[in-house]
């Protein structure tokens, strides 16, 4: 008798926990993001080191985007430039352009917002040194 009660016992408390658990299995890890819809803006930007733990160059603490210029506003745009940014172990920057876009007002805006990111300089151990990254910002419009 006592074995049974405890059979018994098992299938009752288990039972919730059971009812619970396919209950759940209803909703997916996808339902939990059907709200985060990502809308990218018209400008991307490449080559961003994303891990500190894993640093290989200077760590990005500011990165305000470049805005379209006024003039260009409502054309169509597919333009990119490419820039090189020295940051020193002292986080100044400087940047180099090695491609400018194909639309100098384009060019400009970049080097306005790229004139105020700010960065963790590279580190070696726990000494900062000199460092470098390559940046692409594309400008795409619809």
């Amino acid at each position: 008798m006592r074995r049974l009660f405890d059979i018994a016992l098992i299938v009752a408390l288990g039972w919730p926990a059971a009812a619970y658990a396919v209950a759940g299995d209803e909703a997916t890890h996808e339902d939990d993001h059907q709200e985060d819809v990502l809308e990218l803006p018209e400008v991307h930007v490449h080559g961003l080191p994303l891990n500190k733990d894993q640093q290989l160059g200077p760590v990005p603490k500011s990165t305000p985007w470049p805005a379209i210029p006024p003039g260009l506003n409502g054309k169509e745009l597919d333009d990119w430039m490419k820039v090189r940014m020295l940051v020193s172990k002292d986080a100044k920057v400087t940047v180099v352009v090695l491609e400018p876009a194909k639309h100098r007002e384009l060019t400009v805006a970049g080097m306005v917002a790229l004139g105020h990111w700010t960065f963790d300089p590279q580190m070696k151990g726990d000494e900062p040194v000199d460092g470098e990254l390559t940046v692409r910002i594309h400008y795409r419009t619809h």
